[in-house]
């Protein structure tokens, strides 16, 4: 069977990238990982969390964090998660500064897939893009943890059943965390909370 002119142009071209240098200079952060455990990450990943790319290698992904209960949850929901093609992604509020305690919070994407869909954290290839400029993080109340967690499954317009599934709690107790958010923020509806996490 005869290819087609693109088709025979693919491998060439192929071999002409240099992988490294894609990696190094891709527009948003991309790391590779084992057992969560960052092995590798480029340029723009180090500059989104303000910090050195030598001081993030071999580090744990929960530096990346506000606590290590969400980085732990975040774990748990992945596994839980996890397509059948070993895909995965959700916004989540993450920490920049790793060294920092303090570090500035922020809205961001993060994307990627499991190389084996049996052992999700065992090895990965990961994206995060920063969504501050159009989703900032209002910062008039203080949220624990959990209420980030579920502040971000809500943005998302997931329902409470939808929201205690994909973390491992009862819509119940979904409940009870939109209450208190509605409380915090001063909304008197769902939407209306979403606005205000949103900042608008």
């Amino acid at each position: 069977m005869a290819q087609t002119p693109l088709a025979a142009a693919v491998p060439q071209a192929a071999s002409a990238v240099d992988h490294r240098i894609a990696f190094e200079l891709a527009p948003i952060g991309m790391v590779l990982s084992r057992e969560r455990q960052i092995v590798d990450c480029n340029l723009a990943l180090a500059s989104m969390f303000r910090t050195p790319r030598e001081l993030l290698l071999g580090r744990s992904f929960s530096c990346l964090y506000p606590s290590l209960g969400e980085f732990e949850h975040t774990g748990t929901r992945i596994v839980a998660n996890l397509r059948d093609d070993g895909c995965y992604a959700d916004d989540r509020i993450m920490k920049r500064e790793p060294a920092n305690p303090r570090g500035e919070l922020f809205w961001c994407h993060v994307s990627g897939r499991a190389l084996d869909r049996a052992r999700p954290h065992e090895a990965g290839i990961w994206t995060f893009e920063d969504l501050s400029a159009r989703r900032p993080l209002a910062s008039s109340a203080q949220l624990t943890p959990r209420e980030r967690e579920i502040a971000a499954l809500l943005i998302e317009g997931r329902t409470s059943k939808q929201i205690g599934k994909a973390i491992g709690t009862s819509p119940r107790t979904v409940d009870v965390y939109r209450a208190r958010l509605l409380r915090k923020y001063g909304a008197a509806t769902t939407p209306e909370l979403v606005h205000r996490l949103l900042g608008s």
